[in-house]
């Protein structure tokens, strides 16, 4: 749809459950999750979702799909290895070589991979250790390495857009946000109050970090410094507001809300001013994504 909700457009239109798009950097295709086959698959199509393509086929269940910044390969996660794991997998944009980077064991699990913005390395989460930490490793799989390493549980993080930070989410009683620097060092908290703070997202200047928080009673979107200064909550409704994104030029953020009732998609400006509901249906509508 365009940016004021117009030209609602059904793409995928199948019998199947169809999530998480992610347009290419090229904006010419949109990844996505399928379950129109019988299990989770990992489709492409064209922007105009035409050329629906089934890249993965397998007997297992795959999810998360993330392009690589030139476009080139995609990164997701996979149980078909092994029903009682999960790994991680890189393949070519056409599907092409799938190969498991991770390769762990019975029990383990690494998800939500992302790769860096020069799409050198990946930073995922891992359960290898006995508790939920943040890894990181080169794009073929080499030198996989514990950044976070301590006794809490380390939750979904994301590069900043120079690539010389991460911030994630980490549990000191209740989930908060830190960042630290790319190799793990200099791990502070940010956000240090009595209620959950997850899924943080970087501005594109790298300026400021939009985030959910529960501190209020219900998920709010919130926004605040690089340095955790000038924590303000954006929405203040009666709902519940989460997935929050950043539009290119970081002038306004989409999110979704069930405020009125059932999930929605809204935008707003990056000062929380001019919140609008963009899609307005009977139907749930969720996981917002600007074209870039």
């Amino acid at each position: 749809m365009d940016i004021d909700g117009s030209n609602q457009t059904n793409l995928t239109n199948d019998s199947g459950s169809d999530d998480y798009p992610q347009f290419s950097p090229d904006w010419s295709q949109i990844v996505f999750r399928s379950y129109r086959d019988g299990n989770w698959e990992i489709y492409i199509m064209d922007i105009d979702g035409n050329n629906q393509t089934n890249l993965t086929n397998s007997s297992g269940v795959d999810f998360l799909p993330q392009f690589s910044p030139d476009g080139s390969q995609i990164a997701f996660a996979s149980n078909r290895d092994d029903l009682l794991s999960l790994e991680i997998y890189i393949m070519d944009v056409d599907g092409s070589n799938q190969t498991n980077l991770t390769n762990n064991t019975q029990y383990q699990y690494d998800d939500f991979p992302q790769f860096s913005p020069d799409g050198s390395q990946i930073v995922y989460r891992s359960y290898r250790d006995g508790k939920r930490e943040i890894y990181i490793m080169e794009v073929d799989g080499c030198n996989q390495t514990n950044l976070t390493n301590n006794s809490r549980y380390d939750n979904i993080s994301q590069f900043s857009p120079d690539g010389s930070q991460i911030a994630f989410t980490s549990r000191d009683g209740n989930w908060e946000i830190y960042i630290m620097e790319v190799d793990g060092c200099n791990q502070t908290n940010l956000t240090n109050n009595s209620g959950s703070d997850n899924f943080p997202q970087f501005s594109p200047d790298g300026s400021q970090i939009v985030f959910t928080s529960n501190r209020d009673g219900n998920w709010e979107i919130y926004i605040m410094d690089i340095d955790g200064s000038n924590q303000t909550n954006l929405t203040n409704s009666s709902g519940d507001d989460y997935q929050p994104q950043f539009s290119p030029d970081g002038s306004q953020i989409a999110f979704t809300s069930n405020r009125d009732g059932n999930q929605e998609v809204y935008i707003m400006n990056i000062d929380g001013s001019n919140q609008i509901n963009l899609t307005n249906d009977m139907g749930d509508d969720c996981c917002p994504q600007f074209q870039l």
